[in-house]
């Protein structure tokens, strides 16, 4: 818990290889979640839902709906990280702890609702864009905290997102966007891959 973030987010590799006999425990899982719901969320609406895969059955069922990937298997736990489509409907009991708090002003509220609806209830690819982007910041946080806590882990595609929905009872306004890996990193993983340089990546404007 005391790495340097900065030392964290140039260290941090894609672990391919776990160590089956290493578990994390249920109360460290969900620590890990606590950590992830501190990602940032578009007006606030915390739309996502993280399912924890760490039983034998469980890791069988996601394998065979994600290419059969061994470290499914192998890690402790595999997260599928599944972002909502955004409903205006939920906005007021997402706000309300912050207007029970007192920081929030409870007529704010109304206008928040109103601008998610405009924002989203007739642009099903605007609803899809802000679903993925919310599971993408809660993992990439999620990533980042299991590091603190001395785990690897590994953000995995290839899976079939149907088959995903089917087989852990994804309702229909979520979306399996991604999965993670975490657990104890084994021999043979390849240290950090370097990065192109900034030079071609960043414009100034």
């Amino acid at each position: 818990m005391t790495m340097h973030f900065l030392d964290m987010i140039e260290h941090r590799v894609s672990t391919n290889v776990f160590d089956p006999s290493k578990a994390v425990p249920v109360d460290q899982i969900e620590e890990l979640i606590r950590l992830a719901t501190h990602a940032p969320t578009a007006y606030n609406l915390q739309n996502w839902r993280f399912i924890a895969v760490h039983t034998p059955e469980a890791k069988a069922r996601l394998r065979s709906v994600a290419s059969d990937q061994p470290k499914i298997s192998d890690a402790a736990v595999t997260f599928i990280i599944a972002g909502l489509l955004p409903d205006h409907a939920d906005v007021a009991e997402r706000l309300l702890p912050a207007v029970e708090a007192g920081f929030m002003p409870e007529r704010m509220v109304a206008g928040w609702e109103e601008a998610v609806r405009q924002t989203y209830e007739h642009h099903p690819g605007r609803q899809r864009d802000e679903a993925f982007r919310t599971a993408t910041f809660a993992g990439a946080t999620l990533m980042f905290a299991a590091q603190a806590f001395g785990l690897a882990s590994c953000p995995m595609g290839g899976f079939d997102p149907d088959g995903v929905a089917r087989e852990f009872a994804l309702g229909p306004q979520e979306i399996p966007v991604m999965l993670l890996a975490v657990g104890h990193g084994a021999a043979g993983n390849w240290p950090p891959k370097p990065r192109r340089p900034v030079a071609e990546v960043l414009s100034l404007a």
